[in-house]
């Protein structure tokens, strides 16, 4: 089991504009070991959240704390060694093949101005193959789907060997057959030890990671708790704008979110 890391918010404020506030006060408290799921609307924030907590973009006031620290002012590679990010859309600058994209997520751990060496490759290797894209390994980067640079993107944060992965929506690029595997990889980042924070569109694919809930409305609040206790019918039908339901699946053995039949 890995050593627990915090990262901790203290009335954290982000504006786009005077007009356009995206987070408004917020305060919370995640945890290596845990998954959160951050749910909002199309154009809440749940993007420029991630940013935030990544040290990306400046707050307009408050502050994010990593292990009590204030990430303004650690070192880019020391928050590396605890921050990992997998955006959602990632255009490549090199042509990297893949095994070689995926090593450049050692970089936290390698001097100034080190290249890799067998030991960092064989780190790449086993994230590549944890993901299951052993058959990746040697294409190009910037020849691979979408989807599949996804995947990629994940096994290189898995390289980094970070306390938390943050990922922006992770399965939108997927299948659904690949969707169920990336939530299974999440699952088992949890059991061994890191924080997985992610965005999803999906409020099922929170049910079905049955952990912490981020909700970000529109106003720029952000509520946590429980999936169990987070979640409810109401709640998410005005979230989204339209009716959904939650019931309890015997045959899948868990509470599912679902849109009624159309008229």
């Amino acid at each position: 089991m890995r050593n627990q890391s915090v990262i901790t918010g203290e009335s954290i404020c982000y504006s786009y504009t005077r007009e356009r506030t995206i987070l408004k006060d917020i305060s919370f408290t995640f945890r290596s070991g845990e998954i959160v799921s951050i749910l909002g609307p199309n154009g809440a924030g749940k993007t420029t959240f991630l940013n935030c907590l990544a040290n990306l973009v400046p707050l307009d006031s408050g502050a994010v704390y990593l292990n009590g620290k204030n990430i303004r002012k650690m070192p880019p590679r020391e928050v590396a060694k605890i921050i990992g990010y997998v955006p959602q859309i990632i255009v490549p600058s090199f042509d990297f093949s893949v095994v070689e994209y995926v090593v450049t997520g050692c970089a936290p751990h390698m001097g100034t101005l080190s290249r890799p060496k067998q030991e960092h490759y064989d780190i790449a290797m086993e994230a590549i193959r944890r993901m299951g894209i052993e058959n990746l390994a040697n294409r190009s980067y910037s020849q691979i789907s979408g989807g599949e640079r996804q995947q990629v993107s994940i096994a290189r944060a898995l390289a980094q060997r970070p306390a938390f992965i943050l990922m922006d929506e992770p399965t939108a690029h997927l299948d659904y057959g690949n969707q169920i595997k990336v939530l299974k990889t999440v699952r088992s980042l949890k059991e061994e030890g890191y924080g997985v924070i992610l965005t999803t569109h999906n409020p099922d694919h929170a049910l079905l990671l049955q952990d912490q809930v981020a909700i970000l409305d529109r106003s720029g609040v952000l509520s946590t708790g429980l999936s169990t206790d987070v979640l409810k019918e109401r709640e998410l039908s005005k979230l989204y704008g339209t009716e959904l339901k939650l019931f309890y699946q015997d045959s899948l053995g868990r509470e599912v979110c679902a849109a009624p039949q159309f008229d």
